[in-house]
């Protein structure tokens, strides 16, 4: 009988780290070979993850809540004729201690070669490996420094250069910051929270610091009243409420603030506005919710509006593209992969339905509400992330008329869907004459690369989507 470790699998999509959400067993279970052991939380979304082996579960190595490095050992499984393993022979171990091997050392563990286990899992050879981390010998003090160092130290009767005080104190911070040992996900948390690591005594015999301490040194200072964690920790109560709550930034909402933030300043974004006659598309979801075609699937307006999309994209294929920045080309795409903004108890994700144009309306029924039923579960598959060409925001679901949209990254362009409404509508009867009804009524706003869409082509689609949306039978003449 042998302890292997069961590392955190290569998750793809160029993700280095994962949070453990849910352990699915306990120390002392048995676990069959592809049992779901734990689910982990990517930026991308929520993966149960199968154990390679049969065996009795050791122990649980990560914690839940916890951020880890893909490579690094989270479950040691007691698997019979396997030979024992030990988390010092792991790559999470050998960055826990900075500078604790020699460069020729680090060589030879890059040279190990990595072995799929046997259900797929398991990071690709140099995919996700971070570069070690060297720290630099300490320097030899010169004599000058020592006189330094000696007078800041003497007598405090003796009147001190300010300038000398200041390099002392900088150079023994550093010192002792120099000496701090901890693994990379204890010091995350740590910096979350406003910790310094130089302020904690580890407890263990190596020296490591262990996230269960960093844990008791923020009670003990919430308990004493001190304030030393800063800004990040301290919370002024009033009438025994927080006056503020953080929430580390990680998951899917760093993923989110990452896309957004690129998007905002790197396409020089446009938004154009249209007020559109929804009423016909409302008679005709109301006649397509009792059509027997349709029973079992949900019919929306929003379903309508992506296929009203798809059509203008045929007849304005340049709407669909991306910018390659690298090639310095255009990317125009013959296919739509239509992404739909949702929001989630993990923050905005915005799956895409592959092949959306192919669809006819009862095909893309099923697939619209197939994506957000596993949207609001968490278990969006990343593929379902990835190769969006176009995209429908819809906040109309909030009651909010329209909006200013952010493009998804590697996209030309998003729709943004606002409220339908009855308001006061002029219509023209055959006559020529004009007369105030009510009309069920929206607004549609796109938003587009300024880079490869011009007004020109962002007006003519947006009209297109309107005209279509006004009156859906234009879709049989436009195909």
């Amino acid at each position: 009988m042998g302890v292997k470790l069961f590392n955190l699998p290569d998750p793809g999509e160029g993700l280095v780290e994962a949070d453990v959400v849910t352990w699915k067993i306990k120390p002392g279970d048995t676990v069959k070979v592809n049992d779901v052991v734990v689910e982990i939380e990517t930026a991308k979304s929520l993966v149960e993850l199968p154990i390679p082996w049969a065996g009795t579960v050791v122990e649980l190595l990560v914690e839940e809540g916890a951020t880890v490095d893909v490579g690094s050992p989270i479950v040691s499984i007691e698997v019979e004729g396997a030979e024992s393993e030990t988390p010092s022979s792991t790559p999470a171990a050998d960055t826990a201690v900075q500078g604790a091997a020699p460069d020729s050392q680090a060589a030879k563990e890059d040279e190990k070669e990595r072995v799929a286990n046997l259900v797929g899992y398991g990071a690709v050879a140099g995919s996700t490996q971070r570069r070690a981390r060297r720290t630099a010998p300490p320097a030899t003090p010169s004599r000058k420094s020592a006189e330094l160092a000696g007078q800041v130290t003497g007598s405090a009767d003796t009147p001190q250069p300010k300038s000398a005080e200041l390099a002392g104190q900088v150079a023994g911070s550093a010192d002792k910051r120099g000496k701090v040992l901890a693994k990379p996900p204890v010091r995350k948390f740590a910096k979350d929270n406003g910790v310094d690591l130089s302020a904690i005594t580890p407890s263990r015999p190596d020296g490591v610091i262990t996230r269960a301490e960093v844990e008791a040194h923020l009670t003990s200072l919430v308990e004493t009243g001190r304030s030393d964690v800063g800004a990040a920790t301290s919370a002024e109560t009033r009438g025994g409420a927080e006056r503020e709550t953080r929430t580390p930034i990680k998951g899917v909402r760093k993923m989110t603030a990452q896309a957004m933030a690129g998007s905002a300043f790197t396409a020089p974004h446009v938004t154009e506005f249209i007020t559109v006659d929804m009423t016909r598309t409302m008679e005709l979801v109301d006649r397509l919710k009792a059509d027997r075609e349709f029973k079992g699937v949900k019919v929306t307006p929003l379903l309508v509006l992506a296929k009203a999309l798809c059509v203008a994209v045929k007849r304005n294929p340049e709407i669909n593209a991306s910018w390659d920045e690298t090639a310095q080309e255009i990317v125009v795409k013959h296919y739509v992969n239509l992404g739909i903004a949702a929001s989630t108890p993990r923050g905005l994700i915005v799956p895409n339905i592959k092949d959306a144009d192919r669809m006819n309306l009862r095909e893309l029924a099923e697939a619209m509400g197939s994506l957000v039923e596993t949207a609001r579960e968490g278990k969006t598959p990343p593929a379902d992330m990835s190769g969006g060409s176009i995209t429908i925001t819809n906040v109309g679901v909030f009651g909010v008329d329209n909006g200013t949209p952010i493009i998804n990254p590697g996209e030309a362009a998003i729709l943004c869907f606002g409220a339908v409404r009855k308001m006061p509508w002029v219509v023209t009867d055959a006559s020529g004459k004009d007369t105030i009804v009510p009309r069920q009524v929206t607004q549609l706003s796109l938003a587009f690369d300024h880079r490869l869409v011009d007004g020109d082509l962002g007006s003519r689609f947006l009209a297109d989507v309107a005209a279509l949306l006004e009156d859906p039978g234009k879709a049989l003449v436009w195909g």
